[in-house]
């Protein structure tokens, strides 16, 4: 009898970006390091909402455009071996997706490197024109319901998922999933992961879960 299929899902802040996120990459082209650091401050210590950290990243966005995001996308701190993993996955007959509180417009570039979906807050098109639609950005609980209607597209039962995040925002998903990878993570994730990984290469943090049936 075949093995079920599974569902690998990844994080991207802090997760296949080590020690980063998508926001700080793209300020870093803007030359607005300082200022999202405090944003991300009050995000991460201060209980600022994902919906209202978007308004003000887009305020400090003003003048962003696609060529921002491909430098900020191309020279961010990736872990290695993220195609590589995929690659095997898709070897393998399961599926792997990217879900991310970031900007849709970052994270969908993870299409080309192999995720069969990729799942990032709506935001307007560039350069902006239009401002933040509140609803569709993504919070923590948003993760869940995505993986359930993934679940259910690709035909793959929760008992089937493992998860791989490293900060509060993948506590709710790792809570849910018979198998999570903490990947540099902090606390939030402490008693909630199945394994741990610490280091660079995200073929070593799969390896620990590859094959676990």
């Amino acid at each position: 009898m075949a093995s079920p299929r599974r569902l690998h899902l990844f994080d991207l802040d802090g997760t296949l970006i080590r020690g980063s996120a998508a926001a700080v990459e793209i300020s870093r082209q803007l030359g607005l390091s300082a200022e999202i650091a405090e944003l991300e401050r009050d995000f991460a210590a201060r209980g600022l909402a994902a919906d209202e950290f978007a308004v003000r990243a887009r305020e400090l966005w003003a003048e962003l455009t696609a060529v921002h995001v491909s430098a900020a996308f191309k020279g961010a701190p990736w872990l290695t071996g993220i195609r590589e993993v995929w690659a095997d996955i898709r070897k393998q007959g399961d599926y792997c997706a990217v879900i991310s509180l970031s900007p849709d417009f970052f994270v969908s570039r993870l299409l080309d490197w192999g995720a069969h979906a990729a799942h990032g807050s709506r935001w307007p098109v560039l350069p902006f024109t239009e401002p933040i639609d509140r609803t569709g950005i993504l919070n923590p609980a948003a993760k869940v319901k995505i993986t359930n209607r993934l679940c259910a597209e690709f035909g793959v039962g929760l008992d089937d998922c493992v998860a791989y995040g490293d900060s509060m925002s993948d506590a709710d998903l790792f809570a849910m999933v018979p198998r999570a990878v903490a990947v540099n993570a902090d606390h939030h994730l402490a008693g909630l992961a199945t394994h741990a990984y610490a280091g660079g290469d995200l073929r070593e943090a799969y390896e620990l879960v590859r094959l676990q049936r």
